[in-house]
């Protein structure tokens, strides 16, 4: 089941919101390509972070 921004994995709860939305969209996207869920939340958020600075949003 993806997980959603209201019910994220437990990790990324602490998230601010655009950079949840991000992470929870990108994690999902790692799943549907083979990623098991511990590596898909790890690069996910990573991910997030960059995309969230890059556009001055953290």
């Amino acid at each position: 089941m993806p997980w959603t921004v209201e019910r994220p994995p437990a990790a990324m709860t602490h998230l601010p919101w655009p950079v949840r939305e991000k992470a929870v969209e990108v994690a999902n996207a790692l799943l549907g390509r083979g990623r098991d869920e511990g590596q898909a939340i790890r690069i996910a958020i990573a991910v997030a972070w960059r995309w969230a600075r890059r556009r001055g949003l953290a």
